[in-house]
């Protein structure tokens, strides 16, 4: 029984080596993005970053994690089936308080896309990520691909979102007009 974590994580290794890497750079990327846009309008505004910027990081995160779960030399199932299901529980729960702070959002009012890549897709993720720890128990051989659609989406979520960050802020708010914030003579 020992061997069986070794057989059906082993052929993983260099997918969840890729994934973790690509989750802990796109992190760190969106540290440095949030302190360089960070400005007067991020101030008057923190309940944006809060529904829109600090789940992207967390989804980031979370790829990292389930990435270094699947990647330890574990000897049973047990342990990365415990912890990818808290991992996943513990995303979804966060996913529904993202949508209760998006329906009480005041200064903007989101879109189809944006529940769609903030709330749908990351439950469909977290979902994935939850249900794969379950087949550990039932489906070991088909449970890492329950896993990488979880991972993978999570990233791809994230790279989208962070991109969906950044035009918001560079851009703006079609309804702020240019230098609102100036005082003119």
């Amino acid at each position: 029984m020992p061997e069986i974590a070794r057989d059906i994580l082993g052929p993983w290794s260099a997918f969840y080596a890729m994934t973790g890497a690509a989750a802990a750079s796109l992190t760190g990327l969106m540290f440095v993005v949030i302190t360089l846009v960070t400005g007067e309008r991020m101030r008057k505004n923190p309940d944006g970053i809060s529904t829109f910027s600090t789940p992207t990081v967390l989804h980031f995160s979370m790829a990292l994690l389930a990435s270094a779960i699947l990647s330890a030399p574990w000897r049973t199932l047990g342990g990365p089936a415990i912890l990818l299901a808290i991992t996943g529980l513990f995303g979804v729960g966060y996913v529904v308080r993202v949508m209760h702070k998006t329906r009480h959002l005041q200064v903007y009012s989101p879109d189809l896309e944006d529940w769609t890549w903030y709330t749908v897709l990351p439950l469909v993720a977290y979902g994935a990520i939850t249900s794969g720890a379950g087949m550990f128990f039932r489906l070991p051989a088909q449970a890492p691909f329950a896993f990488a659609g979880g991972v993978a989406l999570l990233i791809l979520i994230g790279i989208h979102n962070a991109w969906d960050v950044v035009t918001y802020i560079a851009v703006g708010d079609p309804d702020d007009p240019p230098n609102s914030n100036s005082n003119s003579s």
